[in-house]
């Protein structure tokens, strides 16, 4: 496995809710990443029935996800087809540079809360198995560089997935949101270790305590992006362009780059990564977290009580 251990955490075996919902995801004929009998990444086209697409492009991958009626939320199915994924490229040779992107009219809403509902009470919602990489990259980091491209809302869990790659590209209809703490939850995915340290302590705190939302200027101000494109299809083709430079460089350099950078910051965080899961898990069991999803659903605002 390419990926290298960046703390003394170990990845938890996958639970069996989610090992169920991989087999149920299977048995409905979902398509789902893998490596082909050469060892390379396979082709996912876009299709109905694809919630996370792949698109080889000689020496770089592009990475969909494919959930457009639900706002491209992340339910169990997409979240672990995504982690597949990740594991594939990072093991596949003949990949350099990977481009994760949204199909339709947003980048993501986050996660699907009603379906990840069952695996966030076991307090363990987002551990994987053998053959895939833990997406908020708390236990270990793609060995390769992976470029995030967003575009309209994204919110919550997507852009914490979005904070995980080493470069991002937004186009300028972006609507960015970490806005957790007004449903009775919270950031739970990785923003309150890594937002705060991409855009400095005020800046996320700014956002993740209020609710508000922000656009692609404030985010490039903070540091968060670093290109804003004119629209969807432009961040996109500027984003590969990305790709494709960093995959002309050579890939042992690359590498080392990025394993020298994460011993910087990798250590300091793993102590607040290994608490996550908990802390996410246990609000799922609140009065706040069951009023915030009362109140969404009646369209009225939320009385929390703190219980």
């Amino acid at each position: 496995m390419s990926a290298q251990n960046t703390s003394t955490l170990k990845d938890e075996p996958l639970s069996s809710r989610a090992s169920a919902a991989l087999d149920a995801s299977q048995a409905r004929g979902a398509a789902l990443p893998k490596l082909n009998d050469k060892g390379c990444m396979a082709d996912i086209p876009l299709s109905p029935e694809a919630k996370i697409t792949v698109e080889r492009r000689g020496q770089i991958v592009l990475i969909g996800v494919n959930r457009p009626e639900s706002y491209n939320r992340f339910d169990p199915d997409a979240y672990f087809g995504l982690a597949k994924a990740y594991y594939d490229f990072d093991n596949d040779p003949s990949l350099r540079a990977a481009v994760f992107f949204g199909h339709g009219e947003n980048f993501s809403r986050g996660i699907d809360v009603a379906a990840f509902a069952p695996l966030a009470r076991t307090g363990r919602p987002f551990a994987v198995k053998d053959g895939m990489l833990d997406l908020f990259a708390r236990t270990q980091n793609l060995s390769k560089p992976l470029i995030a491209v967003v575009h309209g809302d994204t919110w919550n869990m997507a852009h914490e997935l979005h904070l995980v790659a080493d470069i991002r590209v937004a186009s300028a209809d972006v609507r960015f949101g970490q806005d957790e703490n007004t449903h009775g939850r919270f950031p739970g995915g990785s923003s309150t270790i890594r937002f705060p340290w991409e855009a400095g302590w005020g800046n996320a705190m700014r956002y993740m305590l209020t609710g508000d939302h922000w656009g692609a200027e404030e985010a490039h101000r903070m540091g968060v992006i670093q290109q804003i494109a004119a629209n969807p299809a432009q961040a996109l083709e500027a984003g590969i362009a990305l790709a494709r430079k960093v995959a002309a460089c050579g890939p042992l350099g690359i590498k080392t780059t990025l394993e020298s950078a994460h011993l910087a910051i990798d250590e300091s965080e793993a102590a607040a990564f290994a608490k996550l899961n908990g802390q996410f898990g246990g609000l799922f069991h609140t009065e706040d977290f069951i009023e915030g999803r009362k109140a969404e659903a009646q369209g009225r605002p939320p009385v929390y009580q703190g219980k």
